[in-house]
């Protein structure tokens, strides 16, 4: 698991049978600090994530693990959408405080 931010909409008009009916977003990975880690990835998004939101994402064979990506051509699934964090007893993200909301 990995936290991301929603950073953009990726649209095609064209994909395989399977894919038709998903929304595919391009989600950044970032550290707790919102700082970006690597480079954006387009996630099939299975919760219904906004632009701006932070989310966390799977990769891989656990892409495939939701209900809505089971059997799908699919490498990144955005699987929850962030409210808060808790780091050493402390609050260190909540989405009604989060800047880029």
């Amino acid at each position: 698991m990995v936290f991301a931010r929603v950073v953009g909409n990726v649209v095609c008009t064209r994909k395989d049978d399977k894919l038709v009916g998903t929304k595919l977003l391009m989600v950044q990975p970032v550290g707790l600090d919102d700082s970006p880690k690597g480079n954006p990835i387009v996630a099939i998004d299975a919760v219904g994530a906004g632009e701006g939101e932070l989310v966390l994402i799977v990769q891989g064979s656990s892409a495939r693990q939701t209900s809505k990506t089971e059997n799908t051509p699919v490498d990144c699934t955005i699987f929850a959408i962030v409210d808060t964090i808790e780091k050493d007893g402390k609050i260190v993200f909540r989405k009604s405080k989060d800047k880029m909301e």
